[in-house]
């Protein structure tokens, strides 16, 4: 393994056997958290910090803008910022939001969800997907 990797804080050890290690970067996840958000009717798009916005309207697409993903002992929590469109029920949106990124990151990377932390930033009245 290059040692680029092995320095790397976001990675992850996932699991060990007799083949070899398997680890996941904590963008990897967010990203997974991410696709998974944007795929829920309601959500517009998600939210992220400037440097991010910076970097997307550089043609660079970061799917995991937006999103704060920690990994310990294979327990995942997250926080994330969406942007809602109009018309739809912000509680059963988020729960749907929550349901889906629980079980896309369950299912892709064999880690438990312990928290998906949904934060709306705005309202919008276009669909930005």
């Amino acid at each position: 393994m290059s040692k680029e990797l092995e320095n790397k804080e976001n990675v992850k050890i996932y699991e060990s056997n007799n083949i070899g290690e398997v680890q996941i970067a904590d963008d990897v996840v967010a990203i997974i958290a991410g696709l998974a958000a944007t795929d829920v009717k309601g959500v517009a798009s998600l939210i992220g910090n400037v440097t991010n916005e910076i970097i997307s309207k550089l043609g660079k697409k970061n799917l995991g803008k937006g999103i704060k993903v920690e990994v310990v002992n294979n327990v995942v929590t997250v926080d994330m910022s969406l942007v809602l469109q109009y018309g739809y029920s912000i509680p059963k949106t988020c729960e749907q939001v929550q349901e889906k990124v629980k079980s896309a990151i369950e299912n892709m990377t064999g880690l438990t969800v312990e928290e998906v932390n949904v934060r709306i930033a705005s309202v919008t009245m276009e669909k930005s997907k």
